[in-house]
């Protein structure tokens, strides 16, 4: 089978299953028990932390563990909006975060919070402009993706760190594609916070963490006597252990740097070899800063689930898009508010490489798929 599909989920490495069923076997007990078996657990814990602390580049005291970055988002808008000053209860994301954080804003304005969107240009890349007159005194928190999950296009984080600063408030950012593709430390980040998960970058699923600067006020929504106070539940001690290898697997800035010029040779070779044999072909975000491996597409107006059918004769593994909405009627929301047509954006199909993609799964989609799509072509050309 040739994956395709990183950006969804990446299969856990072969280090980070034995760091696990180690983990597993040797350190079961309860971490926050006093017997020796309960310490030994907690000397674990403390460090896998510090393990993955190192590789994220900031304080242990910093990083709080949780299931996974959709709960990390939550933790991190609802504890540091709690944490405002009085007069600052606005908050304002991007019209393309994902969809479980969209969902995170429609429940805070349900609530009464006021919540405000941050637009999108028609290519994708966040409008700075927009983004200036919106980020004012009454704001007291900015959530803004680091990168694009459909279009892997990047957010100018330091740049709206720059107007968040200005006007006194916050930012944080959903890293969850981010991190793993392309460097990064949190001692050089310009957000505040910062929520990733461990599955993106060859870690076990239902494993994230929650970055928070030293300092910040913070009321916990879910309080308890684990992470500080700041995210309450017996930690899951195999999937930590797991998340701290993977990150220690990633190596340093260099070695990031390198893979990410790898697969962004493989993929400009994709959509190049692509258009040469489908002229139908249009790229979302090609042009712009993106992730490394992520070729968000269209060809003509053949619908996705049809292409990603012929992909599967092939023995290729896509989607349409995010992992959570792909296969429904809907258009992509990331493509609704780039003003993409209906038909246009439920034609998006989503290939994205990782580490373990080779030139040879670049040949074989290149080889394969477009004697497949061409009649296809031919024949909605004849019925228009």
């Amino acid at each position: 089978m040739i994956y395709l599909d990183h950006n969804a989920t990446t299969a856990p490495s072969h280090a980070v299953l034995q760091a696990m069923a180690q983990a597993m076997a040797q350190h079961w007990a309860n971490a926050s028990s006093q017997h020796a078996p309960g310490q030994e657990a907690r000397r674990c814990l403390v460090q896998a932390r510090q393990q993955a602390a190192q590789a994220l580049g900031c304080k242990p005291a910093e990083l709080v563990f949780t299931s996974g970055a959709t709960e990390s988002n939550h933790l991190a808008v609802r504890g540091l909006l709690a944490g405002a000053p009085v007069g600052r209860r606005r908050v304002l994301f991007s019209q393309v975060e994902h969809s479980a954080h969209l969902a995170l804003a429609r429940s805070l304005a349900a609530q009464g919070v006021s919540v405000g969107w941050l637009p999108v240009r028609p290519d994708g890349a966040l409008d700075l402009g927009a983004a200036a007159e919106l980020i004012n005194p009454e704001v007291a928190l900015v959530s803004l993706m680091a990168a694009n999950n459909e279009t892997g296009v990047l957010m100018p984080l330091a740049e709206v760190a720059a107007l968040t600063r200005r006007a006194g408030a916050l930012l944080h950012t959903d890293a969850t594609q981010w991190l793993g593709k392309l460097p990064f430390r949190f001692d050089d980040c310009a957000a505040d916070a910062v929520s990733f998960s461990a599955h993106k970058f060859h870690g076990p699923k239902g494993v994230g963490g929650l970055l928070l600067r030293q300092g910040l006020a913070f009321h916990s929504p879910l309080p308890g006597s684990q992470e500080r106070g700041r995210r309450g539940g017996t930690e899951n001690l195999p999937a930590i252990v797991g998340l701290a290898t993977a990150l220690s697997q990633l190596g340093d800035a260099g070695a990031v740097t390198a893979e990410a010029r790898r697969q962004a040779a493989l993929r400009d070779a994709l959509e190049q070899g692509l258009a040469q044999a489908l002229p139908e072909l249009q790229v979302w975000g090609q042009g712009l800063a993106r992730l490394p491996g992520t070729s968000y597409l269209r060809v003509g107006l053949l619908a996705a689930d049809t292409v990603l059918q012929r992909l599967a004769r092939l023995g290729v593994a896509a989607s349409s898009g995010a992992a959570c909405s792909s296969g429904g009627s809907q258009p992509s929301h990331v493509l609704s508010a780039m003003g993409v047509p209906r038909e246009q954006a439920l034609a998006a199909l989503r290939l994205s490489l990782g580490r373990d993609s080779t030139a040879d799964d670049v040949s074989a989609v290149l080889q394969g798929l477009p004697p497949l799509l061409v009649p296809l072509l031919h024949e909605a050309q004849a019925c228009h």
